[in-house]
């Protein structure tokens, strides 16, 4: 057995030399005083919102068996109601991605990704029979250029690309991949991970506040975000919505989650949909920590709440992210393969429960430990 295990002890060996080791951690909230860290991007697990009662901690079945409580219908209800198109729920937005994708492509098609897109979203690609190709981050003109050369020798291409980056915070272009996805017969498939809650008017995310919610093929959303729960949903065409529930393996071989989640998602559903203040509040404070940490002449990115500080080194990002902690603040460093090597970085995620005051010295801080290490 032991000569089975030596190649994952060399690889780990070599992981923890470049800095890029990782373990489980834990984590007491007593000892910080700022959670840096988090995706909880409304604050509402410090809202005092009453929880469901009555419902069932167990579902027992896939929903395509008896795992579809009227909980789901209701989820489902609400979601078409605010995007007015068919909507269907999954287990997680890892469920989505991999199994959305390895539904609706195969033999004949072609997927362009955008180089930055979620994990998650690869590995979709890769569980389909598709070919695939990754167009540079935001880099349309490539995108075009594909298009152009690749388009007829395709049955479907689909253009995939999330809304809000999650580790650059950094916004796609969704006026011009509508334009391409229309000008070379293509479905365009948005992952709205990180802008639900957060942007526009209702918080249904980037496509709502630029007002192209129905010009988007497929549009994913997560409630493991701001709405600090779990779960995921696709908002299509309802002969996409009746194809998933025949041919998603991640929607077919999985237990249904519990009808109390449901209940929870749907109040979490309703309550985001009226925290415009707290969607003001937050992009307000990450704008004014992205000026400051420009000001000291520290490497940032992107324009909504989730704001990278980019230190290079996975070492020093360590490092960094551990100096930083004592002083209070929760913050861990992205290293790769969650980013390109050499751009090893803090994600600082900016929540509506902060304020400035406890966030006004944590450019300082980073500039300091910079300078001196």
């Amino acid at each position: 057995m032991s000569s089975l295990l030596d190649k994952y002890k060399e690889e780990l060996s070599k992981l923890e030399d470049s800095g890029n080791l990782r373990s489980l951690k834990k984590i007491s909230h007593n000892d910080f005083k700022v959670n840096l860290s988090s995706n909880d991007y409304l604050g509402v697990s410090k809202k005092n919102i009453p929880r469901p009662k009555g419902n069932s901690f167990g579902s027992g079945s896939s929903r395509l068996l008896t795992g579809n409580f009227p909980e789901y219908e209701q989820l489902e209800e609400e979601l078409e109601r605010l995007y007015t198109r068919s909507a269907l729920f999954f287990n997680s937005g890892y469920h989505a991605n991999i199994g959305i994708l390895s539904a609706l492509s195969g033999k004949g098609d072609l997927i362009l990704s955008d180089k930055l897109n979620h994990a998650s979203i690869i590995d979709g690609i890769r569980l389909s029979n598709a070919e695939y190709m990754r167009f540079k981050h935001l880099d349309y003109n490539q995108l075009e250029t594909i298009l152009q050369n690749k388009r007829n020798q395709y049955d479907k291409i689909f253009i995939i690309s999330e809304s809000i980056f999650s580790m650059d915070g950094d916004e796609a272009d969704v006026q011009k991949l509508i334009e391409l996805k229309k000008k070379y017969n293509c479905f365009l498939y948005l992952d709205e991970a990180h802008s639900l809650g957060v942007r526009g008017e209702k918080g249904l995310g980037l496509a709502e506040e630029l007002d192209f919610m129905h010009e988007i093929d497929l549009l994913v959303g997560t409630f493991g975000k701001a709405m600090n729960s779990i779960g995921a949903f696709v908002i299509c065409d309802s002969i996409i919505k009746k194809y998933l529930i025949n041919r998603m393996r991640s929607l077919i071989f999985t237990t249904a989650l519990p009808p109390i989640v449901i209940s929870w998602n749907i109040i979490m559903l309703r309550t985001i949909v009226k925290m415009q203040i707290e969607r003001e509040h937050v992009m307000m404070l990450a704008n004014k920590l992205r000026d400051k940490l420009i000001k000291l002449g520290l490497k940032t990115d992107g324009n909504s709440n989730i704001v990278p500080v980019i230190i290079g080194d996975s070492q020093k990002c360590v490092n960094l992210a551990e100096y930083l902690q004592k002083k209070g603040f929760l913050v861990f460093p992205i290293r790769p393969p969650a980013v390109p090597v050499g751009t090893s970085r803090l994600r600082l995620s900016i929540c509506a429960d902060m304020n400035w005051e406890e966030l006004q010295d944590v450019p300082r801080l980073i500039k300091e430990y910079c300078d001196e290490n």
